[in-house]
């Protein structure tokens, strides 16, 4: 089983003028790859970020700079508009990975998923933390290129060849991912 991570594709993070200029890429792109696994009989996560104002989630760096960010049931901490999110499993979590403090662990294995494609943003911060924790714990990342976006391009880039060379994790076009799921049925339904 191949389970879809979309992280952090809410209205704060789009509040960067990089990350805004391609909102509506990204959202087209993981809409296209959420009706894919769907289709597929494939499971999808979304994966969001959401701070108490009491402090107690914070970040280190949040706490030095007394500055809040993403609190629960803000307009910041909502889905952006057009995504597809109906009967979609949703996951808060507090710091870049969506491993840190959460179950994503336990209901990937529930889900027999032994590999994670990972979209949304941003790619060298909360997707390349998801994936080097997916890694430790011996699962298979692929990056949905088309599907992710940063607001530090350069750093993107360099944590992509570094994670995707070093961890094994390929770097795929929407297209080639679907490929792989239509295949992946393909050879199921034949041993079946």
């Amino acid at each position: 089983m191949i389970a879809l991570l979309v992280i952090d594709m809410q209205n704060a993070f789009f509040e960067t003028p990089e990350l805004a200029a391609q909102q509506e890429r990204v959202v087209g792109e993981c809409n296209r790859l959420l009706e894919g696994f769907k289709a597929a009989g494939h499971k999808a996560l979304l994966v969001g970020t959401e701070h108490e104002r009491d402090k107690s989630t914070w970040t280190l760096s949040m706490l030095d700079d007394d500055q809040g960010f993403i609190f629960r049931g803000s307009e910041q901490a909502q889905l952006v508009p057009g995504l597809i999110t109906e009967d979609l499993p949703q996951l808060n979590k507090t710091r870049d990975s969506g491993f840190v403090g959460t179950n994503l662990l336990a209901r990937l294995r529930n889900w027999d998923a032994g590999e994670v494609v990972l979209a949304g943003v941003s790619t060298h911060n909360c997707i390349a933390q998801t994936a080097a924790d997916a890694f430790a714990h011996n699962i298979r990342v692929t990056y949905a290129k088309d599907a992710m976006a940063s607001e530090a391009h350069q750093d993107a880039a360099d944590m992509l060849r570094i994670l995707s060379a070093t961890y094994r994790q390929p770097i795929q076009s929407s297209d080639e991912i679907l490929g792989r799921l239509s295949e992946a049925n393909q050879q199921a339904d034949s041993l079946h």
